[in-house]
Parts: C-alpha cells; sequence; structure tokens
C-alpha cells in the first residue's frame, strides 16, 4: 500500500512538473511577442474619409387642425398633393396617416380627411396603400394630422471631427501634408441632401425612349439633306451688357 501511495505521489509530481513547463514555455514565448500597433494614416480621398451612405428615412407632413373648421386650406391642399405626388415618386412603403380620434378636433380632423382622401384617389394612391391610425391628442395642443411614408435616403457624416491638428505637430498626417479630416465633408454631405434620387449615386437610370416629336423632325431634315439641328434665335435680346461679342 505504501508503494502504490509512493507511485500515485510520483504520477503527481510529474503532472506538476509538466504543467510548470508548459506555464514557463507559454511566458517566455510571450516575453519575445511584443504587438505592433501601426497608426495607418486615414484615406487622402475625401470620398473614402466621407463616403455617402444609403438608409431608410422618413418623409412627413403635418396637417393642422383647428376645433372649428373642417376640411384643408389652400395651402394644406398643396401639401397634400405634393405629399401624394412624392409618394408615388420615392416611397419604400405605404403611407402611415395619424389622425385625432377623440377630442374637440375630432369632428373637423374627421372632414378634413375625407378632403385627403379624395386628394389621395384624384393622385392615383390606392386606398390598401393607406393606413389610418386614430390617436388623442394632447390637452391645449393644436392637433394635426401626420402624413408619413419611408424613403431612401443619402447621408455623410457627422461633420465637424477634429481628429488630428492643423498646427506643426509629430504626427505622419502632418509631415506628409495629408489633407485634415474634416475636409471634404460639408461637400459631400450637400451633394447628399441636393441629389434627387439617392439610388443615382449607386447605379445609372434605365434609359428612356427618345422623344418622338423631335426625333421625328430630325429625320425628315436629315431626309430633306437639310441641317438636322436646332435653330435658337431671339435669346440674347435681353441681355443687359454686349460684352464678348
Amino acid at each position: 500500500m505504501k508503494a502504490f501511495n509512493t507511485m500515485i505521489a510520483g504520477h503527481r509530481g510529474a503532472a506538476a512538473l509538466r504543467v510548470l513547463a508548459a506555464v514557463g514555455l507559454a511566458a517566455s514565448l510571450g516575453g519575445c511577442y511584443t504587438q505592433q500597433v501601426i497608426d495607418m494614416p486615414y484615406p487622402v480621398d475625401y470620398r473614402a474619409r466621407h463616403p455617402i451612405a444609403l438608409h431608410e428615412g422618413e418623409h412627413t407632413v403635418q396637417v393642422f387642425v383647428g376645433r372649428n373648421r373642417g376640411g384643408l386650406t389652400p395651402n394644406q391642399r398643396a401639401e397634400v398633393l405634393s405629399f401624394a405626388q412624392y409618394w408615388r415618386h420615392e416611397a419604400t412603403s405605404g403611407i402611415i396617416v395619424d389622425v385625432p380620434g377623440s377630442g374637440p378636433s375630432a369632428r373637423a380632423a374627421a372632414d378634413s380627411m375625407r378632403e385627403i382622401w379624395s386628394v389621395f384617389a384624384a393622385s392615383g394612391i390606392p386606398r390598401r396603400a393607406v393606413y389610418v391610425h386614430h390617436y388623442r391628442p394632447l390637452d391645449h395642443v393644436l392637433a394635426t394630422i401626420k402624413l408619413n411614408y419611408s424613403k431612401v435616403v443619402a447621408d455623410v457624416g457627422p461633420c465637424g471631427i477634429w481628429p488630428n491638428d492643423l498646427g506643426p505637430t509629430y504626427d505622419v498626417t502632418y509631415n506628409e501634408n495629408r489633407p485634415y479630416w474634416n475636409f471634404g465633408c460639408a461637400t459631400q454631405r450637400n451633394l447628399a441632401a441636393m441629389v434627387e434620387d439617392p439610388a443615382d449615386l449607386v447605379q445609372p437610370r434605365g434609359e428612356a425612349p427618345a422623344y418622338e416629336a423631335r426625333r421625328t423632325v430630325a429625320i425628315d431634315k436629315y431626309r430633306k439633306g437639310e441641317n438636322p439641328s436646332g435653330t435658337y434665335d431671339g435669346y440674347d435680346k435681353n441681355k443687359i451688357s454686349g460684352l464678348g461679342k
């Protein structure tokens, strides 16, 4: 029995020595390995630093409703009509309409909603594409009919970030005369805001058919041997200055 205990103790000692050897080897390797963090300079091209990204946004129009008046004002009718036309052009979802369902403005909101339905129908919006949600407005707050749909939006930013100094420093970006980080962000943001269809930033539009009336005139002139180009006279009659003539 004593010999057996001695053998067990020997096995345990050998196992402990192996564990200590493994720990020592790992420590030695860890001492030899040092992780090098290289500060990579940021891209020189402003389009790579501030790319234009597409995401899903919202288009919202609020129609203010009074207590004692139903229907839409001329300006409100124009806003609803413009909203309907934009929906047909750029929407990626149906229309969600939040209508006051109770309170002192509920009756006027119902009258205004009937006129909104008529504008939607005249604009070709199917009724199944509109979801109406009723809510209770807060007291002493002017009630509104909120029209909303989702659309694709182009955006850049945030701008105004200055991770590097502009003055003389030991930074590699200054020594290599690189443009500062925020350079070009405002230009990219303005371009994203001005583009009509954000999808144009990704891919070209499909080719539309040629204008048939003008094409017929050009082909007829070509058949007769005449100059097919157009003549535009009188466009400079109202010029203030004749400099350059």
